[in-house]
C-alpha cells in the first residue's frame, strides 16, 4: 500500500525554525519526483517546493525562495523541508506529494500520492 506520512509540524514563534520529515513506503522511492504544498485557512491549496528523482534539481515558490530549503535521503526514502526565519503567513497545513512526472509535482496536478498534512502554526 502506497503512502506517505508527514511529522514535524507544530508552532513557532516568528523567526523561528521548523523541519518537516515526509517517509514514502510502498513504491520505489528514487523514481519518484517529491514536493511539498500547503493550504492556509480559507484559501487554495498552493505549491511550496519541489526536489527532483535524483535531488539534483529544486524549485521553489517565491514566497519562500531563500527562506526554505528542501532535500531528500534515499536511504530512508525521506524527503524534509527545512523552513527558516519563518512567518505568520506561512501558517498552513503542509502536504508531501510525490510523483513520476516534473510538472505533476510543481503544479500540483494529477499528482499520483498526497501525503494526510502537518499543520504549521506560527505565531506573531
Amino acid at each position: 500500500q502506497v503512502q506517505l506520512v508527514e511529522s514535524g509540524g507544530g508552532l513557532v514563534q516568528a523567526g523561528g525554525s521548523l523541519r518537516l520529515s515526509c517517509v514514502l513506503s510502498g513504491r520505489t522511492f528514487a523514481t519518484y519526483a517529491m514536493g511539498w504544498f500547503r493550504q492556509a485557512p480559507g484559501k487554495e491549496r498552493e505549491f511550496v517546493g519541489a526536489v527532483s528523482r535524483g535531488g539534483i534539481t529544486t524549485h521553489y515558490a517565491d514566497s519562500v525562495k531563500g527562506r526554505f530549503t528542501i532535500s531528500r535521503d534515499g536511504a530512508k526514502d525521506t524527503i524534509y523541508l527545512q523552513m527558516n526565519s519563518l512567518k505568520p503567513e506561512d501558517t498552513a497545513v503542509y502536504y508531501c506529494a510525490a510523483d513520476q512526472n516534473w510538472y505533476a509535482i510543481t503544479s500540483g496536478t494529477r499528482v499520483d500520492v498526497w501525503g494526510k498534512g502537518a499543520l504549521v502554526t506560527v505565531s506573531s
